[in-house]
């Protein structure tokens, strides 16, 4: 039994390079696990630097001075910001609170009424008490929702000082990692040891497949919720505003969000439209723009395409999710394809004990 361990340990790390590399990775995950919520604005930062680093390199490869293009991508990306807290979050909290104020009643009402004529046509399978637990239920929950939303005040101030610290820190941080980026990464590479091809090919290959998904899942999100919106207000549907954020946001998980989202659009649609042609027309719309962004949208902005399984994307959107929230659903995908990418790189050196050993298949 030790022979075998100690034949497997030969095989699999016996090269330097791989355990730095496992070393530098369980580092990096015990800090992120354990100080995630301390160092959030400096993960945030470094998400964005690596986004706008992309627009950068654009400009740069265009002839555009590199000072220049670092000004005008960082004066884009803070005023895109300051679009994002004044113009979009006002707008869909205020149709967040209308939905809550103008929708909830109605659909208790409807759902109450649903729920009564159950006893009478099915007897056997449901009965008044459980209706009664259930309508209590439903009731309670939704109006606590509803109250904590719109109550959402002084109380909150402690929260809103931590908001505003986070977003006077991120755009900071992203200034001087974008300023320092040379200088950072020097002084990172001055710890690896010098021979290091396995390193290289594996951050290599994740720099690649990173920056396309991390870029392109975010255009997806800006595109698709932006078509939303645009679609949504043309065809006269209410909360216009925060649906096309709920389908934006949606593409963050594959194969899940588009059906979650689902509900929230056909549950606006029909109380607003009923079942008439109205109520269609949405729903088309909706189902036009989802194939859109998975046959068109999608195809164009992954050029690299992620070579992953969906049973093994589900699995990491669920593990990754469950670590960090929402930041581990949105990199579930590049987290997964890292390991991957480790796990096909990796180097293994040839025990001389199994070599010697002859295939019994040969001496037949």
């Amino acid at each position: 039994m030790f022979q075998i361990f100690t034949d497997w340990y030969k095989e699999y790390f016996s090269n330097k390079e791989a355990v730095v590399l496992v070393l530098l990775l369980a580092a990096g995950l015990t800090i992120v696990v354990t100080m995630g919520k301390v160092l959030a604005p400096v993960l945030t930062a470094i998400v964005m630097a690596y986004l706008l680093q992309g627009l950068i390199n654009y400009l740069v490869s265009h002839k555009v001075p590199p000072l220049v293009a670092l000004i005008f991508t960082y004066v884009l990306f803070v005023a895109a910001q300051m679009a994002f807290l004044f113009i979009l979050v006002p707008l869909t909290w205020g149709q967040l609170v209308r939905f809550l104020n103008e929708q909830v009643p109605r659909i208790l009402s409807e759902a109450n009424a649903f729920l009564t004529v159950l006893p009478e046509r099915y007897p056997d399978l449901v009965s008044q008490q459980w209706v009664n637990e259930i309508s209590a239920m439903t009731t309670t929950t939704l109006k606590s929702v509803g109250e904590s939303v719109v109550t959402f005040s002084l109380a909150n101030i402690p929260n809103l000082m931590g908001i505003l610290i986070f977003l006077v820190l991120v755009p900071l941080l992203v200034f001087f990692f974008l300023k320092d980026k040379d200088r950072l990464i020097a002084s990172i590479v001055e710890m690896l040891p010098t021979d290091r091809p396995f390193i290289t090919r594996v951050m290599s290959e994740m720099d690649v497949q990173i920056s396309n998904y991390v870029r392109g899942k975010a255009m997806e999100i800006i595109i698709t919720g932006g078509v939303t919106y645009i679609t949504f207000v043309i065809l006269g549907v209410n909360y216009a505003a925060l649906l096309g954020l709920l389908v934006g946001l949606s593409v963050v998980v594959p194969y899940i969000g588009a059906t979650v989202v689902t509900i929230p659009v056909a549950v606006a649609a029909y109380f607003q439209f009923g079942w008439g042609s109205e109520f269609m027309w949405v729903m088309v719309a909706y189902g036009v723009i989802q194939a859109l962004d998975g046959n068109v949208l999608v195809p164009v902005l992954f050029s690299e395409a992620v070579n992953l399984h969906p049973v093994s994307i589900i699995t990491a959107v669920l593990v990754f999710g469950g670590f960090w929230g929402l930041w581990g659903v949105f990199f579930a995908i590049p987290l997964a394809t890292l390991v991957k990418a480790v796990f096909t790189s990796w180097p293994r050196e040839p025990v001389p004990e199994l070599l010697a050993q002859k295939d019994p298949l040969d001496n037949q």
